[in-house]
C-alpha cells in the first residue's frame, strides 16, 4: 500500500477509496496475525479520519458509502469513523457487524457498542485535536 502523496493533497474521494484500500489490508495483516502491520496502517487511517474531519464540512460523511462495501473490516473502520457525523447509522452497523459472528470484526463491534453504552466511548478521542482555524 502506497502511501507517497500526503493526505492533505488527495482529493476526497482519493482519500474514501485510501481508507478502504487500508481497511482491506487491516483484515489481511490481521488474518495473516501481522499485529505491527495492522497498527501502522491503523495510524495511516486515522491520519484519513483526521484529514477528513477537518476539510469543510466534516467530510467523514463521505465514508458512509462504504457501510456496504464487501469487505467486513472496511464497513468496521467506516462505522466507528462515522460515529460523530450519524450515530443511529453507525450504531445500527456495529450493531448488524456484532450479530453477523464474522470474526475478528463482530468482536471490535461488539466492544465498540459496550463502550459507547458504558460511557467509555469518547467521539472522536482517538483523533488530534481538531487546529483552530
Amino acid at each position: 500500500m502506497s502511501n507517497s502523496q500526503p493526505t492533505a493533497k488527495l482529493t476526497t474521494e482519493e482519500l474514501v477509496d485510501r481508507f478502504a484500500a487500508i481497511g482491506i489490508a487491516q483484515d489481511e495483516a490481521l488474518l495473516d496475525n501481522e499485529i505491527a502491520k495492522f497498527n501502522r496502517l491503523y495510524r495511516k487511517k486515522v491520519a484519513i479520519e483526521t484529514e477528513l474531519r477537518d476539510r469543510p464540512g466534516d467530510q467523514r460523511r463521505q465514508l458512509m458509502a462504504l457501510y456496504d462495501h464487501p469487505n467486513m473490516q472496511v464497513r468496521l473502520n467506516a462505522a466507528k469513523a462515522t460515529r460523530a457525523i450519524d450515530m443511529k447509522k453507525a450504531r445500527a452497523l456495529l450493531e448488524a457487524i456484532t450479530t453477523s459472528k464474522h470474526y475478528p470484526q463482530a468482536g471490535d463491534a461488539g466492544m465498540a457498542l459496550v463502550a459507547m453504552d458504558d460511557g467509555t466511548y469518547k467521539l472522536d478521542g482517538h483523533l488530534p485535536p481538531k487546529p483552530q482555524r
